[in-house]
């Protein structure tokens, strides 16, 4: 009796010939990846950061200085939109965000106001014409959209990411209002370079016109359904926010420069699993604030949660950002 042929896999009878074939392929396929592997160069890492030179510093108001930064080498700088902002490193350790208020157009210079108020701006109205800073972006977490129509409001040193969407505008014919306010004229910067836009932009100070008692008051005469752009104080940035809603006013976008408050808070706790240390944070303050009584060097900039400059490891792997962050957690701090 003939004994059972062996399963044939291309219906040839050449059976054993395949599978040795196969076989090879397979075990070429393998030694090439791995001299692929030893042969790969390794990956560069990429140097995000850009070597920047004041190269003017002027008062554009009281507490205000205007900088104006140039490229090391004399080289164009990244391109940017209104509404964009730079990451400034006036000093090791310390970088803070300010919003570029010059031309987007030009790219020999960028230009930035800030006003004198806590440790990063301390730092930057110390800096001289002529002194090295490191600068990172642009980017844009306020970005301006293409409308025939806009109402702009800035308080204070808002003005500096409104400043270019009002140029840009004015540029565009598009129709639109501003309404610029602050504590008195004095302490309200580039003033002289509205100046030029006529009637089109209310300056109003508390010295003449009082504190907005709302955010209607200073929506009156926005072009209907005109998207609103807003920049100052979190109570103006509020009852702008509240009071276009009420009206039926175009969309509000806004950008402030403080730290949102904290709504509907709980009390969480935090863990440092190299220390063993446990850190109690109340429920009206963020893991940042607490951290930083306890490890002082920790980095942070935005304190909104989009900068990344306050990330740390969790001991799973992750990361988060502390100045955001309300859950329990365990950094591997």
């Amino acid at each position: 009796m003939t004994p059972p042929r062996p399963l044939r896999l291309d219906g040839s009878g050449r059976t054993d010939r395949a599978m040795a074939s196969l076989t090879g392929v397979v075990a070429l396929y393998r030694r090439l990846s791995g001299m692929s592997g030893r042969r790969r160069p390794p990956v560069a890492a990429v140097d995000r950061d850009l070597p920047l030179i004041v190269d003017d510093v002027r008062t554009e108001a009281d507490g205000v200085a205007g900088l104006r930064l140039v490229h090391e080498r004399g080289e164009a700088l990244p391109r940017w939109r209104p509404g964009a902002h730079i990451d400034l490193s006036p000093r090791p350790g310390l970088v803070r965000q300010y919003s570029l208020c010059g031309d987007p157009d030009d790219r020999s210079a960028y230009r930035v106001g800030v006003r004198l108020l806590g440790e990063g701006s301390t730092a930057v109205h110390a800096l001289k014409k002529g002194v090295r800073v490191t600068g990172r972006g642009p980017r844009n977490a306020f970005p301006f959209v293409a409308s025939p129509a806009y109402l702009f409001i800035a308080g204070g040193i808002g003005i500096t990411p409104i400043l270019p969407m009002v140029r840009q505008a004015a540029a565009a014919g598009a129709d639109w209002r501003l309404v610029y306010t602050g504590r008195d004229e004095a302490s309200m910067p580039f003033l002289e370079e509205l100046s030029g836009f006529g009637d089109r932009v209310w300056i109003r100070p508390d010295t003449d016109y009082g504190i907005p008692a709302s955010g209607a008051e200073l929506l009156e005469g926005a072009p209907e359904g005109a998207p609103i752009y807003c920049c100052g104080p979190v109570p103006m940035i509020v009852s702008v926010r509240t009071d276009a809603a009420l009206r039926g006013s175009g969309p509000v976008f806004f950008e402030r420069f403080s730290t949102p408050p904290i709504v509907g808070g709980k009390p969480f706790r935090v863990e440092l699993a190299r220390s063993g240390r446990v850190l109690d944070v109340p429920a009206d303050r963020t893991t940042l604030d607490v951290l930083r009584e306890t490890v002082p060097g920790i980095a942070y900039s935005c304190r909104q949660g989009f900068c990344g400059t306050c990330e740390l490891p969790t001991v799973t792997g992750d990361r988060v950002r502390v100045c955001v962050e309300r859950e329990p957690v365990t950094l591997d701090l």
